[in-house]
């Protein structure tokens, strides 16, 4: 049974925070109108200026923290902060354990030819490989450790340096319905618990994995006293000017040399979008076995709002493209030890009604990303390679 979407994009009944209104139009297409027709995005720029400049009148040794992944929307986030903005960040990165090849010239080249200070931090692989598992068995998302260490690190490091401000990149309202355009979302502990954690606490995955609380000390939100301490405030540059993260990667291509690649997921040929992470496509394969969709959905539907594609041509590219095992599927099953029986098991657990269940034995696989044989693997270990 087709599963139902938007009337006006394509996004399905299965998306997360969705509602349809009399027409058939979700509640995020309404928000994105309220984006292009609502919004002064002239006035939302003066406040952010503001912000800037009173953060740069201080003169403390950096101005403000940017997390930092190499993907688009870090990249160009960065590049405003210093080029447009003028700002000196302390740039942080939570190295979840999956950059490829390419993000990491990526990233290289991006801080040389900015020339900031870097920190990265990489948790535990132990640790982590029991989060993923557990997280995947509980949740049906074994990205729990990515979700909690991106979010919680930055602010353990704004703490520890004094640094007030956190600038991260794209807002909420783009493509969910947690936050609205109108409103002025900033990165607090509520949406850490409310998004983050997928209900999930460190303190719960500790006596779940049977790991010491200081184990996992890199996903624990710092408390409200060091915060008010402090008094970190994390703000979106997504919400102080239009999103657009097609113009954007020119930027990053033009200022930066900054490099796309291919998607396990996406459309075949390069692209920007999810690039940084090995396990992008396994991530978007979990959500097409528990809410009948994936990455194209998604990015059809980006396209759609922009005025780059129709509703039906986006349909189309729906059909030919999302629905294909990952030929990374075999990595991913070896570093968490599971069979791939298992592994469709767990996943279909998860399913979200009314999707209907998927049969992932009658899936074509897709084709092999040009760096797979890069990637560690897990079982090389005892051999030394």
């Amino acid at each position: 049974m087709e599963i139902e979407r938007c009337s006006k994009c394509t996004l399905p009944i299965t998306w997360e925070t969705i509602y349809y209104d009399d027409q058939g139009i979700c509640n995020i297409c309404g928000n994105w109108e309220t984006k292009n027709k609502e919004i002064n995005w002239e006035d939302r720029e003066k406040q952010l200026i503001k912000i800037f400049d009173d953060i740069k009148e201080k003169k403390a040794t950096y101005d403000c923290i940017v997390p930092f992944s190499g993907g688009k929307d870090s990249t160009f986030t960065l590049w405003a902060v210093v080029k447009k903005y003028g700002l000196k960040p302390l740039v942080v990165s939570f190295d979840h354990g999956f950059f490829r090849p390419k993000t990491i010239e990526n990233r290289i080249r991006t801080f040389r030819k900015l020339g900031v200070d870097v920190i990265t931090f990489t948790p535990n692989w132990h640790v982590v490989k029991k989060l993923m598992l557990e997280a995947l068995i509980r949740k049906g998302d074994f990205c729990w450790h990515c979700h909690l260490g991106i979010a919680a690190y930055p602010m353990k490091i704004a703490i520890k340096f004094n640094i007030p401000l956190i600038v991260w990149g794209e807002g909420g309202g783009e493509y969910e319905g947690y936050h609205k355009f109108v409103d002025m979302e900033e990165t607090d502990e509520w949406k850490f618990n409310r998004r983050a954690i997928i209900g999930m606490r460190a303190e719960d995955m500790a006596g779940f994995i049977g790991v010491d609380l200081r184990d996992l000390e890199p996903y624990i939100y710092p408390s409200k006293e060091e915060l008010e301490t402090v008094r970190v405030r994390g703000i979106y540059l997504g919400k102080f000017m239009p999103w657009d993260v097609r113009k954007q990667v020119e930027i990053n291509k033009k200022e930066l040399g900054w490099q796309e690649d291919e998607l396990e997921s996406g459309f075949p040929g390069l692209t920007y979008e999810k690039i940084e992470c090995m396990f992008a496509g396994i991530r978007d394969y979990v959500k097409y076995l528990k809410r009948g969709f994936s990455r194209i959905t998604h990015l059809t539907t980006l396209d759609i709002r922009h005025g780059r594609l129709s509703r039906e041509e986006a349909m189309e590219l729906i059909k030919k493209y999302e629905g294909k095992k990952p030929k990374s599927l075999e990595i991913f099953l070896e570093y968490i030890d599971i069979t791939e029986e298992e592994f469709n098991e767990i996943v279909l657990k998860h399913l979200i009604p009314p999707a209907t269940p998927i049969d992932p034995v009658t899936l074509q696989e897709g084709a092999k990303l040009w760096d797979q044989d890069l990637w560690f693997r897990e079982k090389n270990i005892d051999k030394g390679d």
